[in-house]
């Protein structure tokens, strides 16, 4: 069991439009009513902050965490010695706030085992992940599947229902509440 929340990810090789699609997901979400987190993994170096700026010069400094807290906003920046240090999902999810969030969105992480989206474009001329991925719950793509399937497959340029599939799936008893189990239905 990955948390008590519901988490999904959006599983797709780089290039495909994970964050344009949850950048048109998140705000159906948020119409319902729902609190929504978001994850996003990334394979390379990032700053929140900029050269010069006080908190870049504190964790410049030396600073392990550096918490940066307005009235509208908090973040905290920790700093790692090495990959080997790097939390996992399970880690980072138990680390929000649960009063803040009613379900977790998370992009990357597609060789972990947890409910995810495929999302596929023909365009690339990658291959399907769904064939070796028993945690992907749906494909959004833009073409039919390469290979027979029986979960939903939605338009990947539709995110109302793409966004309306995860509704559906967390308050009607889907695969969702099933995360990090093996046994979603196909």
């Amino acid at each position: 069991m990955i948390s008590n929340l519901p988490v999904v990810g959006f599983s797709a090789y780089s290039g495909t439009g994970k964050t344009t699609l949850l950048t048109g997901v998140i705000p159906q979400l948020k119409s319902r009513g729902l609190k929504v987190a978001v994850i996003k993994h990334a394979h390379h170096h990032f700053d929140l902050d900029q050269p010069g700026k006080d908190s870049y010069e504190l964790r410049k400094a030396g600073a392990d965490q550096t918490v940066i807290c307005t009235h509208t906003r908090m973040a905290v920046i920790s700093e790692f010695d090495g990959p080997a240090e790097e939390p996992s999902l399970e880690q980072i999810i138990e680390s929000l706030n649960p009063a803040k969030a009613d379900l977790v969105l998370v992009e990357g992480y597609k060789h972990l085992e947890f409910a995810k989206i495929e999302l596929h474009r023909k365009a690339l001329g990658k291959p399907y992940l769904y064939p070796d991925d028993p945690a992907i719950i749906a494909i959004a793509c833009d073409a039919t599947p390469s290979h027979p399937t029986t979960i939903p497959v939605l338009d990947i340029n539709d995110p109302k229902r793409i966004a309306e599939f995860i509704y559906q799936q967390i308050y009607l008893g889907g695969s969702l509440n099933e995360v990090g189990s093996n046994s979603f239905d196909r």
